[in-house]
């Protein structure tokens, strides 16, 4: 399937030069987002995960279901101050500033096997911090699966160490 079909490019957003990929398109459309999930799953299959974490938001759309096709738990990232519980906290450079990703403490047990899953992968710094909280819990990065990577940006690099799976690349 040609999930690039069901992407919507918007240009100029959130500024001028940028032509983003919305892929509210795609899960309007419950059977491509469902071969789409299904996809990302498959990837994951014979990784033995014992849990999926996703940074907000979008992360959340992804890495949901693909927990639920595993039948694995889900461990939510979100930015400084979301979160109820004692947390790990990660500041990364974003491209006009900086930022704190933070996950609960007691997640992610020793030993776990974690998927990371996101909708995109651009230069891979949210990944990149979500990666070093992961490890920091004791877990081990099992593979990081994206429904989008932007092969211009160069992101894979950052991620070098680890499987990487995307559904479908922009160069």
């Amino acid at each position: 399937m040609d999930f690039k079909e069901y992407i919507t490019i918007v240009p100029d957003y959130p500024k001028e030069g940028i032509r983003f990929k919305d892929i509210t398109t795609l899960m309007e459309n419950g059977e491509v987002y469902k071969h789409a999930i299904d996809a990302m799953a498959e990837f994951a299959k014979d990784k033995n995960i014992d849990v999926v974490v996703g940074p907000e938001a979008r992360g959340f759309v992804v890495g949901c279901p693909i927990s639920y096709a595993l039948e694995v738990g889900f461990v939510p990232v979100r930015k400084a101050g979301k979160l109820p519980r004692e947390v790990i906290q990660v500041e990364y450079g974003l491209e006009y500033g900086k930022d704190t990703l933070t996950i609960h403490k007691d997640a992610i047990k020793p030993g776990q096997r974690v998927l990371i899953a996101d909708d995109l992968l651009a230069t891979g710094g949210t990944i990149e911090a979500t990666v070093k909280m992961v490890e920091e819990s004791g877990g081990i990065v099992a593979g990081i699966v994206f429904m989008i990577e932007l092969t211009y940006l160069d992101g894979r690099e950052k991620l070098s160490k680890y499987e990487v799976f995307s559904l479908t690349q922009y160069a």
